[in-house]
């Protein structure tokens, strides 16, 4: 976990006051002191070296990351902490995260602003066991959630076009970060790293910031540090590339060009980003992509996807153990003409994605309920879900392991 502002926000008191290990379920190899003394004192004359030797090498086991934060949390807790549903205002996100300790809130066209410039989020978010992420789409230019309360940016297109430099770009970002941590967001889905030569109206059009990689990467990676810099943990979208894509994906299924054209495109900007990429996420889309995902499955629920995004094979990428974000899963044909959300949410899970997103709340208890039986029947690994959670409350600030 990178140190930043946001860390000291996200950063409990519980959990800065953990200094032990619990040796549970989630440690399988965990050895305490009072064992080795207690092995020490009944081995049999003669043995103390061995003894001692076996201590050593015991205390030299790294301790898990997260296994305190892990073991005081049920199944179901760990699995809504995977969740980011969209909310209607301050009493709906209240009900979901009292009644199911979701991961997070999602803030979208149709939500009541009051609750950000009211505090309602922010002190929801405070009164939370575990912090909450309070999430927002803001781009800039058409794709501005918070525009009514006067956070605005140009769109990106239009920020290359008008001249502004990357360092620009990078102090807007901060002013609009600072702007947005003060309503109690967290969570930006921006910038776009999408390399896009399409008109401005089109379904990417003026959110790509150009047709040219290596101008993305410049621009994309400005606005994610500015983000940063206000504490505001920003999301690239839309792996591996919605730039070039054959559609729209909100309203049905989208193929991109094939995978060996992505790797001279539209994933060259992740190459460089996620080299470090600070606190940042990745946001996959519902994209088929030839030469990657099999049939008709789209990315966001591809398991070769989530692999090439984690490992970089496959695009001459780094690794990444940031947070990964499944695009909307209720709102958009491409995945709900498939798949009802729980299913949805399920394959985005065994595919590798952390967080499952979605519009509404109406589903929390059914999609948990599906979850939970997705483990007891060992269709979804119990350790895999704790790695999404060490991952998440990293990004939450509640680890720095």
């Amino acid at each position: 976990m990178r140190n930043s502002p946001r860390s000291a926000r996200y950063l409990r008191p519980t959990a800065r006051l953990i200094a032990l290990v619990v040796c549970g379920s989630v440690v399988a190899a965990c050895s305490s002191t009072a064992d080795q003394i207690a092995a020490s004192s009944s081995a049999p004359a003669g043995s103390s070296s061995t003894a001692a030797s076996a201590a050593s090498a015991s205390t030299a086991v790294p301790a898990v990351c997260g296994a305190p934060e892990l073991a005081r949390l049920t199944l179901r807790q760990k699995l809504a902490q995977r969740l980011v549903v969209g909310v209607t205002g301050a009493a709906d996100a209240k009900t979901v995260v009292q009644t199911e300790q979701i991961g997070g809130i999602f803030v979208g066209s149709w939500t009541d602003l009051t609750m950000l410039s009211d505090g309602s989020a922010a002190a929801l978010a405070e009164s939370a066991d575990t912090p909450l992420m309070v999430t927002v789409d803001q781009e800039g230019g058409r794709v501005a959630r918070l525009s009514k309360l006067g956070i605005d940016l140009p769109a990106p297109r239009a920020a290359v076009a008008s001249g502004q430099t990357p360092g620009q770009v990078r102090a807007q970002a901060k002013k609009a970060g600072q702007q947005m941590a003060k309503l109690g967001i967290t969570v930006d889905f921006a910038p776009v790293v999408d390399v896009s030569a399409e008109s401005d109206d089109e379904v990417i059009g003026d959110r790509s910031y150009s047709s040219d990689a290596a101008v993305v990467t410049e621009y994309a990676g400005a606005f994610a540090a500015g983000l940063q810099d206000a504490g505001i943990m920003p999301v690239y979208k839309h792996f591996p590339g919605h730039g070039s894509a054959s559609g729209d994906s909100h309203l049905g299924s989208v193929t991109t060009p094939p995978l060996a054209q992505l790797q001279r495109s539209d994933l060259v900007p992740y190459r460089t980003l996620l080299k470090n990429p600070g606190n940042a996420g990745v946001m996959v889309g519902h994209l088929m992509v030839p030469g990657l995902t099999q049939g008709d499955t789209p990315a966001s629920i591809s398991p070769a996807v989530m692999s090439m995004l984690r490992s970089g094979a496959g695009y001459d990428g780094p690794t990444f153990d940031g947070v990964i974000f499944s695009d909307d899963l209720s709102g958009m044909k491409a995945i709900t003409d498939r798949y009802p959300i729980d299913q949805a949410v399920l394959r985005a899970f065994q595919a590798g994605s952390d967080i499952g997103l979605w519009l509404t709340t109406d589903k929390v208890s059914a999609v948990l309920n599906t979850l939970e039986r997705a483990v007891a029947d060992g269709k979804l690994p119990e350790d895999e879900v704790d790695a999404s959670v060490v991952r998440i409350l990293r990004a939450k600030g509640v680890l720095s392991c």
